[in-house]
């Protein structure tokens, strides 16, 4: 059986992907098959789609795409289980996140019941659930590799994509004072994310500032840590989602730390079942909801692409797979009481 899929065969712009069929995949043994409802498209799609970082080709294969169709995260309902699988059944509702093989681009894709995968609050649509991964594995793992459990200052420049607004949240969950830095049209939707002070980069230099901080997030990757240096306190870390000019970052990743002062880290991105199950928690309890700016169809992919590839997004864009789920009206900004 087929199924429709956006299709990619080469590395490049947003044009190389086709909206096509394929074959439906068939669940293993230890599998579950979801028919998705919604999915995203995001900085880590269009890394792998473009290969701008000729790095990524070592996952993705070296001259063209070893796996035809993007889309990490996902939200859907199971429709088939695979023999072995004892924690899911047939007809439950779940998201999760997949940058191994990807495929969430498309109306069905496998995943091991063990892998990345978790039932969805009962009250958030599948629009709602599908961005709940992607920004947030990436802000969780930099927060945790930085150690922050308490009322540590934190700044996070870049407070509105995917990964920044799903920081802020999580790093006030964790409890810490957080300062913002972003657009001046967003200074509200972030204050409403929880943030303690939130700067307009349009209107004032961040790095003016009198308060010292323990950690420097940069979302977005558009600092530097000779910029932030001046503002990290004795023993703070920075962090940055990019290389950096000449892969900067990684480079001061391996010098600074044995220095014993301010230090660079970069963590390697990883998530495992129990990070989408702590993530869907968060929302549960109403203490992460990730920030939507707009909705496209799966056939409108390539239009979504070049969007997100503007720089403008705020939060998640979503891509709605099949029928719009009714559950539920969608709303396009985080309230403020998250």
């Amino acid at each position: 059986m087929n199924m429709k899929a956006a299709i990619y065969t080469r590395y490049g712009p947003p044009e190389v992907i086709t909206v096509g069929e394929t074959d439906k995949p068939v669940p293993a043994a230890n599998e579950i098959l979801i028919k998705i409802h919604a999915t995203t498209v995001n900085r880590t799609d269009c890394g792998f789609r473009s290969a701008v970082y000729f790095v990524s080709r070592f996952w993705s294969g070296l001259l063209r795409p070893r796996f035809h169709t993007l889309g990490c995260e996902f939200a859907g309902q199971v429709e088939a289980i695979g023999s072995d699988v004892t924690s899911f059944q047939i007809g439950d509702r779940v998201f999760g996140y997949n940058d191994e093989k990807f495929g969430a681009h498309a109306e069905y894709i496998t995943i091991a019941e063990t892998g990345a995968v978790a039932t969805i609050p009962e009250h958030l649509t599948y629009e709602e659930a599908a961005p709940l991964t992607e920004g947030a594995h990436y802000a969780l793992g930099n927060i945790r590799a930085a150690k922050i459990s308490g009322p540590q200052h934190v700044l996070v420049y870049g407070a509105t994509g995917a990964i920044g607004s799903a920081a802020v949240q999580l790093l006030k969950y964790f409890g810490a004072k957080v300062t913002a830095v972003c657009n001046t049209k967003n200074m509200d939707l972030v204050r409403s994310l929880g943030a303690d002070v939130v700067i307009s980069y349009m209107e004032d230099d961040f790095t003016k500032i009198s308060q010292r901080f323990d950690f420097i997030f940069d979302a977005v990757g558009k600092s530097s840590f000779r910029q932030c240096k001046p503002l990290l306190n004795k023993k703070g870390i920075y962090i940055s989602t990019e290389l950096g000019k000449n892969s900067a970052n990684v480079f001061l990743a391996l010098i600074t730390p044995l220095f014993g002062g301010k230090k660079v880290l970069f963590p390697i991105p990883s998530i495992r079942k129990e990070d989408v199950q702590f993530l869907g928690q968060l929302a549960k309890d109403h203490q992460f909801k990730p920030v939507i700016d707009r909705q496209y169809s799966l056939d409108q992919i390539v239009e979504a692409y070049r969007y997100v590839e503007t720089g403008q997004k705020t939060g998640n864009v979503i891509i709605r797979v099949g029928e719009k789920d009714q559950q539920a009206p969608l709303r396009n900004q985080a309230p403020a009481n998250i």
